[in-house]
């Protein structure tokens, strides 16, 4: 028997959250559908929307798999591949629960992002200050 895949998009609002992503596809090896859990991964990734401008196309993929081949221990994997405009994040994880995978994934793309964030910042103000010091030697 092959291992279960269900794949489903979500478009709109779930429980008041503004989609940070265009859309969001889910994908379940070896496990059920968890609909508590896609809603988790939404309001969790939903606190990235800070590092996302509002022209940019954002688009995530989500796949949990459970490891078939252990009975405990950590059998739980999510990947998440983010992509804003052509830059990809990506953040992925095994540990035991779904939940706590979130949770790393989470912060994991948090750091990747922040760090983009702070790098792009820091190249703007690098090139208005190399500007502001052409200027004044006119």
């Amino acid at each position: 028997m092959s291992p279960a895949k269900v794949k489903h998009v979500y478009k709109s609002r779930i429980n008041n959250i503004i989609m940070v992503f265009t859309n969001i596809t889910f994908k379940h090896t070896n496990t059920d559908t968890n609909y508590k859990t896609d809603e988790l991964v939404t309001q969790k990734l939903a606190t990235l929307g800070k590092y996302i401008d509002e022209g940019t196309e954002s688009i995530c993929e989500v796949e949990y798999e459970r490891i078939p081949s252990h009975q405990s221990g950590p059998v739980c994997r999510l990947e998440v591949n983010v992509w804003l405009g052509a830059v990809l994040y990506r953040a992925e994880t095994t540990t035991d629960t779904f939940e706590s995978a979130i949770d790393v994934v989470r912060n994991e793309l948090d750091q990747e992002m922040r760090r983009a964030h702070k790098k792009h910042n820091s190249l703007i103000r690098k090139g208005g200050r190399k500007i502001k010091e052409m200027m004044r030697g006119w």
